[in-house]
């Protein structure tokens, strides 16, 4: 690690992502809106981050952070409002997708790498009810997840 990163002390960016417009899609939006709602305590050098559908947009939002913390949907099969978190390396990784955002995730993650970045990546997903619904509020399901999710940030954050 570079001495200037040393200095200023290892920065970590909690993104959430997705369509906050349709229903458990915005899972991850969801999370960093309760973190900021319920004055979630970070330390100085934790940064929350409401990504939406931005995609490449975010970009200039990474480029400065030492680890990502991403929280998405995931697409698998299993009980809605299930948990699981991963190394980000999965999301680069050529078999089916996991995340419903998983292309644009990846696709940015390599551009980040290009431009001489390379952020340790984490990325803890809910397992969606629904999302095809025009709706702005989770499933009861995923919405009980979101004080689950909190707490795995929180234990990522102080681990790191």
């Amino acid at each position: 690690m570079a001495d200037s990163a040393m200095k200023r002390g290892k920065k970590i960016l909690i993104l959430g992502i997705g369509n906050l417009l349709q229903k458990d899609d915005g899972i991850g939006v969801h999370v960093v809106q309760y973190m900021q709602k319920n004055n979630v305590s970070l330390p100085a050098n934790v940064e929350l981050l409401d990504g939406g559908t931005a995609g490449f947009d975010l970009i200039p939002y990474m480029i400065d952070f030492d680890k990502l913390i991403i929280v998405d949907a995931l697409k698998v099969q299993d009980r809605p409002g299930s948990i699981y978190r991963f190394d980000g390396k999965h999301l680069k990784a050529q078999t089916p997708n996991v995340s419903l955002h998983e292309m644009g995730i990846a696709e940015v993650l390599k551009v980040l790498k290009v431009q001489g970045y390379s952020p340790e990546v984490e990325v803890i997903g809910i397992v969606p009810e629904n999302i095809n619904t025009l709706d702005i509020t989770p499933s009861p399901s995923v919405a009980e997840s979101i004080p689950k999710v909190v707490d795995l940030i929180l234990d990522s954050v102080t681990a790191y």
